[in-house]
């Protein structure tokens, strides 16, 4: 593959690029501006907020919980297509599937272990 096979994709990225930066710069522009305190408090469900909120944070277990459903849901991804071609890939690829399998349910026993989906009241 010679260099010149990639220039139209290079003029895509750079016209990508340049069309994102135009349109951060006009809207920076044209935008109202005028913070108050009001305008900057959380938003909590058009409630005032309260509790750990309402200084910004919010606890790790809602992060964690998130991290767990998204590496389960890379788990179920992989294993429809592996049990489509199941026929195909033979001994070998079962076998890996199983291990990739383990390693994801290391990674829960750990995260559990570790009380990261321990819940307090």
């Amino acid at each position: 593959m010679t260099g010149m096979e990639f220039l139209p994709v290079l003029f895509m990225v750079a016209g990508i690029v340049l069309v994102a930066v135009a349109t951060l710069f006009v809207s920076s522009l044209l935008r109202p501006s005028n913070p108050y305190p009001a305008k900057n408090m959380p938003y909590e469900c058009g409630m005032d907020p309260a509790g750990e909120a309402a200084g910004g944070r919010f606890r790790v277990q809602f992060f964690i919980l998130a991290i767990l459903l998204v590496v389960f849901d890379v788990e179920a991804m992989f294993l429809f297509p592996w049990a489509v071609v199941l026929k195909e890939i033979g001994l070998v690829g079962y076998v890996e599937m199983f291990v990739f399998m383990l390693l994801l349910i290391v990674g829960l026993a750990y995260a559990w272990l570790k009380g990261a989906l321990e819940w307090e009241e």
